[in-house]
């Protein structure tokens, strides 16, 4: 275990009702996302949790995701089950992460991997 608070815990902000003990709910079920964000700098991400119109058919859950070098990632659910879209956001954001941190590394972009190649004493 870490001396550190969960990242989400630190980052997030909630735009609308989300009352104290589903926050607290909240940090503990996103782990998986706190898991992912941890390759990146703590101290500069930045999430926002929009719970728009909430209980009614027309609620809608957003969060977005600040990361400085990378665009802003962005994931949205309509559905009218709290639950499920707070479920699909988070699985949402933790799939674009996933693909932005990978389009970072050399083996998945063929230009970093040149660039790597050129650089490496053995070249």
């Amino acid at each position: 275990m870490t001396d550190h608070p969960p990242i989400v815990a630190e980052a997030l902000t909630v735009h609308g009702t989300l009352y104290p003990d589903e926050y607290a709910a909240l940090i503990e079920h996103w782990s998986k996302l706190d898991h992912r964000l941890r390759s990146f700098d703590r101290h500069s991400i930045g999430l926002d949790l929009h719970v728009h119109d909430r209980d009614t058919s027309s609620q809608r859950v957003i969060l977005e995701a600040t990361i400085p070098g990378f665009a802003p990632f962005v994931a949205k659910d309509d559905s009218r089950d709290l639950g499920a879209s707070l479920n699909h956001v988070r699985d949402e954001m933790i799939r674009q992460l996933g693909d932005a941190k990978n389009k970072t590394e050399p083996r998945n972009n063929r230009r970093l991997r040149r660039t790597a190649r050129r650089s490496s004493p053995d070249a």
